[in-house]
């Protein structure tokens, strides 16, 4: 630490070259955090699906929904511990932009299997007691400012009462942990359908909980052959399958996101190694000094990298504090990626790439430097 302040004067030699220099670090650093941060909200439903719990969709499309009738059937396949439904609502709340996330459930199975839900008992009970109640996701609570009690209208898009298209609802509890992580407004099955104007006799897609996650090919096999050349077809998947599928239809995301990150580091690389080895050709003369007063090659090498290092180590710690800052107040999108954080393991990965990026940067300035001899650094002076 004792040639901290000669490697500090040489960085401030080029006052703006290692400004814009120190910018670009900063700047890599801060695309790293927030692709992390997107990587995971992408993948968050994909890693934490319960691997006993399978879906049960339409054949076609998962916007067909599926006789209610087959509940019964479902539940008496060979396999089946438990089942339950849930139904997409799509309704508005004050303005379109407001997305989030909308089910009609059987709440009583849809709590058995879901425990990992955060309500208290009491939440539990009032729900269950509230034909017209719902409980929600805390981020979105938080998002507009509900509380448990509040009354909350929502404007139907699909779904219509008889009396028009204002659906109300009672915040009967705040789910405190959600699967998967994605927001979620859930309200009671039962309410949809004795209210809306087309009646009852269909559901979304049913939640089926399996007694062997080892069967569940064998389970869904014997429940698609159930419903074989019927109007209705039926497609089974495990939940974490789906989840997988949903994020595929947007491509494979975490490869996008690494060729992204590989190219702004490689261009980061060069940028530095650039930047080193013009400080290294201006500054011959000096080096040849140093030698001559008695500093080896590898001392020379060392300081070049710690030139290198500490230059890597301020952008990139600034970048990764900055984004790390920035993303800590969560979606920024306002629910569309509600699990949005970027994991200790990147962070470490980003920590990893700091050091990665001082250690090659210097490497070919080092070298050449070893490589530069007394007098012919002297006549170049």
């Amino acid at each position: 630490m004792k040639f901290l302040p000669l490697v500090w004067r040489n960085l401030l030699r080029r006052k703006v070259r290692t400004t814009f220099t120190l910018l670009s670090i900063v700047v890599a650093f801060v695309l790293f955090g927030y692709l992390s941060a997107v990587r995971v909200a992408f993948g968050m439903g994909v890693d934490v699906a319960g691997a006993d719990r399978m879906l049960v969709i339409h054949k076609v499309s998962l916007i067909q929904p599926l006789p209610e009738s087959y509940l019964g059937r479902i539940a008496a396949t060979g396999g089946v511990e438990d089942v339950s439904h849930m139904t997409w609502f799509g309704g508005i709340y004050q303005d379109p932009r407001n997305f989030f996330a909308q089910f009609a459930v059987d709440a009583e199975s849809y709590l058995r299997i879901y425990p990992e839900l955060g309500l208290t008992d009491e939440e539990k009970r009032r729900w269950l007691a509230n034909r017209t109640g719902a409980v929600v996701d805390r981020a979105t609570a938080d998002r507009f400012g509900w509380s448990v009690g509040d009354r909350i209208p929502l404007q139907g898009t699909i779904w219509r009462t008889r009396s028009g298209p204002t659906w109300e609802f009672t915040l009967d509890g705040i789910i405190e942990e959600t699967t998967g992580g994605a927001a979620q407004f859930l309200f009671h099955y039962e309410y949809l359908a004795e209210a809306n104007i087309n009646g009852r006799g269909f559901v979304g897609q049913y939640i089926i909980q399996v007694d062997d996650p080892a069967r569940s090919a064998e389970i869904a096999a014997a429940i698609d052959g159930r419903f074989a050349n019927s109007p209705a077809e039926t497609r089974t998947t495990t939940e974490q399958a789906f989840a997988q599928s949903m994020a595929d239809q947007l491509g494979n995301i975490g490869a996008m996101l690494t060729a992204i990150l590989a190219a702004v580091f490689f261009t980061l690389l060069l940028i530095t190694t650039n930047t080193m080895a013009q400080a290294i050709r201006e500054r011959t003369s000096e080096l040849a000094v140093l030698k001559t007063l008695g500093f080896t090659n590898g001392r020379v090498l060392a300081l070049v990298l710690f030139e290198a290092g500490l230059l890597a180590v301020v952008g990139g710690a600034t970048g990764l504090g900055l984004v790390s800052l920035a993303i800590s107040g969560g979606d920024p999108t306002g629910g569309f990626l509600p699990a949005f954080f970027m994991p200790p393991r990147d962070l470490a990965i980003g920590a990893g790439l700091v050091i990665a990026l001082g250690a090659i940067s210097a490497t070919w300035p080092g070298l050449q430097a070893t490589r530069l001899r007394i007098v012919d650094g002297l006549r170049r002076g």
